[in-house]
This record gives C-alpha cells, sequence and structure tokens, in this order.
C-alpha cells in the first residue's frame, strides 16, 4: 500500500535552533534532515518531501516573505502526489502566516502550520513531538477542508482562531474563544468541531503599508496623524473594550478616513468582537457613524494581515468593509 506524501516547506524558527556556544544564545542551525532525523518513525505512516525557503528566526518573516510562501504552498498543494503541504515557522510570528495563508489560499488539502517552543540544545525539545503531528494532521483525511491548522503539544487550532499565549509555555498556542478544532492522540487525529465561516480574500498581491496603533488611557491623535502624513494605505486601531477610543483619538481618525485611508476597529481584549454599543464621544456607535471598519473579534496583528490582503485586493472602501466585516456584521 502506498503512503500518502506530504511536501514540509522548512522557514526556519526556534524548531531550527540550537544553542551557539560563542554567544550562549540559540540561532537557527540545524538542517531539515538534521531535524526530521529526530522524528522517529515518521517514515512508517507517511513519505517525506523537504523544500527549502529559508531558515529565519519568526521575527524576520515579513508580508512580503508570507506572500512568496503561499506561492510555494499552492504549487506543492496542486500536486497529484501530495495530499498536504507542512510548514515549520517560528512561532512569534505563525499565527500571522498561518491566517494570511488561511485567507489567500482555497484548497480542499490542508496546510498545517507547526514550531518549537524549545530549542535543540533544550531539555524538552518539542520539534520532533510537533512534527510528527503535524504529519499525522496533514495525511488525515479528517483535516480535509478545513483550511490552515497549526498545531503544537498535539493540539489541532484553526489559523482564523489561535494565537500565541504565553512566551514560554509548550501549549501556548489557543483558541481562546471557541478552543481547539480537535487533538492528536497517537497517530490518530480527533476533531471536536467543524471550522465554520471561512472566508477567502484570493489575490496575488499585498499592500503592506498598513500600520497598527494600540489605544491606551488618554491617547491623543499624534500617533495616527504621524502614519496620515506617511502615507499610509490602512490603519488598524486596537480599541477599548467593546471597541470604543479616547475623546482625543477622534480627529484623527476622522483626519484618516478624510484622506480615503481604510480605518478599522479592533479589541485589544483577547475575545469577544467589536460592536457600537455606546453613544458617548469615542464611543463605538460614534465611531461607525464616521465610517470606521469593524473587525470583529480579531487580534490586531491578524486584523492588519487582512487588511493588507483586503487592500491588495481592491483600493474602493466599500468592498473593503464587505472584505473585512465579512459575516459578523450583516
Amino acid at each position: 500500500m502506498n503512503k500518502p506524501k506530504v511536501a514540509i516547506i522548512f522557514t526556519g524558527g526556534t524548531i531550527s535552533m540550537s544553542v551557539d556556544p560563542r554567544i550562549g544564545a540559540a540561532i537557527p542551525s540545524l538542517s531539515n534532515e538534521q531535524i526530521l532525523a529526530l522524528v522517529t518513525n515518521i517514515d512508517r505512516y507517511a513519505e517525506i518531501e523537504t523544500i527549502d525557503f529559508s531558515n529565519i528566526p519568526g521575527p524576520h518573516m515579513d508580508p512580503d516573505m508570507m506572500m512568496k510562501l503561499r506561492e510555494l504552498v499552492i504549487q506543492n498543494l496542486d500536486r497529484a502526489d501530495i495530499c498536504g503541504v507542512i510548514i515549520t515557522h517560528g512561532t512569534d510570528t505563525l499565527e500571522e502566516t498561518a491566517y494570511l495563508l488561511d485567507l489567500s489560499i482555497d484548497s480542499t488539502k490542508p496546510i498545517v502550520m507547526v514550531g518549537a517552543m524549545r530549542n535543540s540544545s533544550e531539555l524538552g525539545y518539542d520539534g520532533p513531538s510537533n512534527l510528527a503531528a503535524a504529519v499525522c494532521t496533514a495525511i488525515s483525511p479528517q483535516s480535509h477542508n478545513k483550511g490552515t491548522l497549526v498545531v503544537m503539544n498535539n493540539d489541532v487550532n484553526a489559523a482564523s482562531e489561535v494565537t500565541k499565549t504565553n512566551t514560554l509555555s509548550l501549549d501556548t498556542f489557543k483558541s481562546l474563544e471557541f478552543g481547539a478544532l480537535g487533538i492528536v492522540d497517537g497517530d490518530d487525529v480527533i476533531f471536536h468541531r467543524k471550522v465554520v465561516n471561512r472566508q477567502h480574500i484570493i489575490t496575488e498581491k499585498i499592500d503592506t503599508n498598513v500600520e497598527l496603533i494600540k489605544c491606551v488611557a488618554g491617547m491623543d491623535s499624534n500617533l495616527i496623524n504621524h502614519c496620515v502624513n506617511s502615507g499610509v494605505s490602512g490603519l488598524v486601531i486596537e480599541g477599548l473594550g467593546r471597541g470604543n477610543v479616547p475623546p482625543k483619538m477622534l480627529s484623527g481618525i476622522k483626519n484618516a478616513i478624510d484622506k480615503g485611508i481604510a480605518v478599522v476597529l479592533i479589541s485589544r481584549c483577547p475575545t469577544g468582537r467589536v460592536m457600537h454599543n455606546y453613544g458617548y464621544e469615542g464611543g463605538g456607535n460614534d465611531l461607525r457613524k464616521m465610517g470606521v471598519i469593524f473587525g470583529g473579534d480579531l487580534p490586531g496583528q491578524k486584523a492588519r494581515i487582512k487588511l493588507m490582503l483586503a487592500l491588495g485586493k481592491t483600493k474602493d472602501l466599500h468592498t473593503v468593509r464587505e472584505l473585512i466585516e465579512n459575516y459578523q456584521y450583516r
């Protein structure tokens, strides 16, 4: 019986790192072959094809590189002999790359993102076990039509829902609102629920000229006006609570909207969507009437990725609003 074949695209991250004794800190050092050699018995379950993309830390990944990675992923998903694609990635930006791929690729085959929280020089290096779980997920028929998945610590999460919650813990990747989609138990993948309301923004272009601003008490419009004057295409504002801002920010937001800049509002709270409940100065109702786009329950880093893709697809702000708000505000 032929074994299923998966492509593993290596981009770097802690999973590929070891401690350099000269500097006493972890750096990218392991080859693809060295990492795979630590994943014992995986050849019993799948045929593996390795592909080099990069060997960089997570913070070095940027949206332009994500789009090049997207092209490579699509090329391999289109192959008849490949049942799924796995991507090793630094955990610091993993959720952003995962969300970009989830939004911009429409395929029935699974894309599985995986990384490690401990490098290969540390006790309890989790890279091999995470990669083994990723392979089990990629070859499972149950993983089809679920988009991009993040597999860490034997949890399977949807790219649209998952976020890194802790700087150290092995179970750092969590879907805070709804919980994991499923688990990897031995070599079995067990899904507890479906992915609903999946969205696609299919575009070959991305507008990276989008900034993210986080609200704090008493904040004014200085940062917003600076972004406007520097010629940004879009702004994502992490508002307070249900989606509100300090009154002194209103003039800057109006200035941005008047200049045709897409302004997306989300909340700095880790769960819950923004709404136009409050009618006081700076409240969500005020912002809605000004023309602010509501970003639902996305965290700031994902709302920024989504706005980049939307602006890459179209500059028409009415269409951008429809793409960003999607099903949440119909």
